[in-house]
């Protein structure tokens, strides 16, 4: 078995904005696994936040030994971007060498076409409204708040798009000040669920605030932390294979918040559709799904995810 792994940077075709900054591209991780005849591909997208990067990837990529299996991975690299492209590496190689879909070999059910958020991004609250009233039917939309003028802008989005459900998402970016300040707007405005209001440092004084909008926990949940941790201030738990080191990793998390009680949200970071490919199948035990990376990248991996009409899907010959 020989493993190799390279950097590519990823351009994006419009800036993509949250409230820790903008992005115009992507530094992914991209590995490869082959036994002389299959091939296994996985991609991955190390989060900053977490002080993971590519570079800290491929060294820890190094340390593994020349033969592994997914079951012994767990112990070889620890959670983060490094596990999941190896992970979804191995999971496409043995697919292929068995002749079986992903799902057949991870025990699933067949996946199929499921509805998915799209993301409007942190930039002027006049483009993030006129993005919105391009894309108003769509049944669901993700609005990225966490700038100077969060009021007028979900304010405008409600009434840009009335027939969609809205989820807000600040990366962390209010104080406790904020969010009691915005919980009135966003029940007015009919939001129906708020990811990480607060920067995860602040959970335990999540718990004293009254809101009636249930509450998803993102960076709350470090990479290698079990679901059991997370504060039960929140309602939902938003599972990203690169902070839970890989699918096989994540569908025993999704597993775990499901016998905790918790809702489920499957997200992403921005990437190709290669590193949305995994999370499709974890997707189909989802309350909400936000996939949408690869819809912001200026040339994707090939053939692409698609996505119409809110319905996202995954060709045959993808991965897996």
């Amino acid at each position: 078995m020989k493993l190799t792994s390279e950097i590519l940077t990823v351009r994006l075709s419009q800036p993509f904005g949250i409230s820790r900054g903008v992005k115009t591209a992507a530094e992914v991780l991209r590995v490869r696994i082959t036994d002389g005849e299959n091939t296994g591909l996985g991609e991955a997208v190390p989060y900053a936040r977490y002080q993971d990067s590519c570079e800290i990837a491929l060294s820890q990529i190094t340390t593994l030994p020349r033969e592994f299996t997914r079951a012994n991975l767990m112990n070889l690299l620890p959670a983060g971007s490094a596990r999941n492209a190896v992970d979804a590496a191995l999971i496409d190689l043995q697919s292929k060498q068995n002749g079986v879909a992903a799902w057949e070999l991870l025990g699933l059910p067949e996946p199929k076409p499921v509805s998915m958020c799209f993301t409007i991004s942190l930039q002027s609250t006049e483009a993030m409204i006129a993005e919105t009233a391009k894309n108003s039917h769509l049944p669901v939309l993700k609005i990225k708040l966490g700038g100077s003028d969060d009021k007028r802008v979900i304010l405008g989005i409600a009434k840009a798009a009335p027939g969609a459900k809205l989820i807000v998402d600040v990366n962390e970016g209010w104080s406790l000040e904020d969010l009691q300040d915005m919980i009135p707007v966003l029940v007015d405005s009919g939001v129906q669920l708020l990811e990480q209001p607060l920067p995860a440092h602040l959970d335990s004084q999540i718990a004293s605030i009254d809101c009636p909008i249930p509450l998803c926990a993102d960076e709350s949940i470090s990479p290698g932390m079990k679901i059991s941790e997370v504060s039960r201030a929140y309602s939902f738990v938003n599972l990203k294979l690169d902070k839970s080191g890989g699918l096989s990793n994540a569908l025993t998390q999704l597993s775990e918040a499901r016998g905790l009680g918790f809702g489920v949200m499957v997200g992403c970071m921005v990437g190709t559709s290669l590193a949305m490919a995994p999370g499709f199948l974890l997707a189909q035990q989802a309350d909400f799904v936000d996939l949408d990376g690869f819809l912001y990248v200026a040339k994707d991996f090939q053939p692409s995810m698609k996505f119409q009409d809110g319905i996202l899907s995954a060709p045959l010959g993808l991965w897996g």
